[in-house]
């Protein structure tokens, strides 16, 4: 059993400095609520609605800046961290993130890998390959913002013994019944727990969510304001579910034939 936080925050658009400042305050209040593993939001250093050319200074390589920082901070707290950035490989933009462990080690890499709407046309397509990563404290799998929206990531992750998937957004007011249907979705579907991390303002709904295997709702912030939820994810609260809700064991490929995934 560990104790998860999901750091909601609004992001100034353009001010790098300051949603430093903000996220690195609220990962050190999580930590005193007994955070083990903290989770920042989608692009949040940067903002989201921003052009290619303003997204462009925020662009940094995995040595960068803001993964230097935060694999201190990491560190320092004793924390695992789920940290997304703006990454620059040559002529190309990604949205990811980092997952760090508590003594400062990068473990896993991953890139967006379903862009939605406007964001075509600014960043690239992540390798659609979906892996767990093994963390001090459990299993975990990693996908951001519209990569939810489709059962099959989250049933890889899961297929592959992921406890808790990890889902850092911008997610939009216009979207907001989706997001609180598609994170309980994804978590009854795979009899996982599933924490979804939003970002609020600028258009963003907030509603940042825990939800256990069964679907249940355990914890949810504000809509409108920053906020930290924090929760427990506990392995046999899984083993519990999968007995009553034998989805994964039912699972059958063989059913689908000539559906590779």
């Amino acid at each position: 059993m560990f104790k998860v936080a999901g750091i909601q925050m609004h992001s100034v658009p353009n001010q790098l400095e300051v949603n430093i400042q903000t996220s690195l305050k609220m990962v050190e209040e999580a930590v005193n609520m007994g955070a083990q593993l903290a989770v920042l939001p989608e692009v949040w250093p940067s903002g989201y609605y921003l052009s290619k050319e303003e997204f462009l200074p925020f662009g940094e390589s995995l040595s960068g800046s803001i993964i230097e920082l935060f694999r201190s901070a990491a560190k320092e707290n004793n924390i695992v961290m789920v940290v997304p950035f703006i990454e620059k490989e040559e002529d190309n933009l990604y949205i990811s993130l980092a997952v760090i462990e508590s003594n400062g080690e990068i473990l896993y890499t991953y890139r967006k890998s379903f862009l939605w709407g406007r964001e075509q046309g600014i960043f690239t397509n992540g390798e659609r390959k979906y892996e767990v990563v093994q963390t001090s404290l459990g299993k975990i799998g990693v996908l951001i913002c519209y990569d939810i929206e489709f059962p099959e990531p989250s049933r890889i992750l899961a297929l592959q013994g992921a406890e808790l998937i990890i889902v850092p957004s911008v997610w939009s007011f216009g979207a907001e019944t989706r997001w609180d249907i598609q994170l309980p979705a994804r978590a009854l579907d795979n009899t996982v727990y599933v924490l979804g991390v939003n970002a609020v303002k600028e258009g963003a709904c907030g509603k940042s969510k825990l939800v256990a295997p069964d679907g249940e709702v355990l914890c949810e912030a504000l809509r409108e304001d920053n906020d930290i939820i924090i929760g427990e994810v506990d392995a046999a609260k899984i083993s519990e579910t999968r007995a009553r809700i034998p989805y994964l064991a039912e699972y059958d490929m063989s059913l689908y034939p000539g559906n590779k995934m």
